[in-house]
């Protein structure tokens, strides 16, 4: 597994891994590759909805930038006639994803508005694939440079939402609760081990779901399949790169 960490401004990411071990969160797994933080990246003073990535600011519903908290994010009221859905166009195959606004509206938003509308996720990879587990995407390439994301979110692990297989949910640094941004994860088993458990640390809190595969659950399972490799910051990355081409929401 790996660490993404994320730093201030217009610092370059860097790769680091860290333990299998889900430390804290119980049995039953380890935890997804995360999209961790910087000490840098919790500057003090930071306003919320500012990127770390230059003078842009995200257009989310709600973000932090203070790092862990154990304060419940503001749920807004967000009652969709019908759920969006995107599709993820493969080099693989296509999968169909159906998003849940009404239980991860801040997330939702994030991920559609800041980056899927954005064409953020075009000619991406899957970075992380293991069979079983989990596979995940959203931050790097094709030549495995990272992407530079926008500004961190709220997280709405809370939400009533398991880490069932099929479902997709938000990768983030262990340590640190409102730390996602771009990086996502599809689970190809039940993964209790993610699901949110308490408020008392960022280790159970557990990771955001926010939608589910209703088409291409098969692709996903060949991506997990896929020979891998461990690369210099890549940890179980398919040896045959999967390239995201785009991601467009349908409706």
């Amino acid at each position: 597994m790996q660490r993404i960490r994320f730093s201030a401004s217009f610092v370059t990411l860097a790769l680091t891994a860290f333990s299998l071990a889900l430390a804290g969160c119980g049995s039953g797994g380890p935890a997804p590759p995360a999209a961790s933080i910087s000490a840098a990246g919790l500057q003090e003073g930071q306003s919320a909805g500012e990127s770390r990535t230059g003078s842009h600011v995200a257009e989310v519903v709600q973000v932090r930038a203070d790092g862990p908290s154990n304060e419940t994010p503001a749920r807004p009221a967000i009652i969709p006639a019908a759920r969006p859905e995107v599709v993820l166009d493969t080099s693989l195959g296509k999968i169909r994803l159906r998003l849940f606004p009404e239980q991860a509206p801040i997330t939702v938003d994030n991920f559609l508005t800041n980056y899927v509308d954005r064409g953020f996720y075009d000619n991406t990879i899957i970075h992380y694939a293991a069979s079983g587990f989990i596979i995940a995407a959203g931050g790097f390439s094709t030549d495995y440079q990272p992407a530079e994301p926008r500004a961190y979110i709220a997280s709405e692990a809370d939400n009533g939402l398991k880490n069932v297989r099929g479902t997709v949910a938000m990768s983030r640094d262990p340590e640190h609760m409102d730390s996602a941004n771009c990086q996502f994860f599809i689970n190809l088993a039940d993964n209790p081990s993610l699901d949110h458990k308490s408020r008392d640390d960022a280790a159970s809190f557990g990771y955001c779901v926010f939608g589910e595969v209703v088409e291409g659950m098969d692709v996903v399972a060949r991506i997990s399949e896929l020979p891998v490799v461990d690369q210099e910051g890549f940890p179980s990355t398919p040896q045959e790169k999967v390239i995201i081409r785009s991601i467009t929401r349908t409706r």
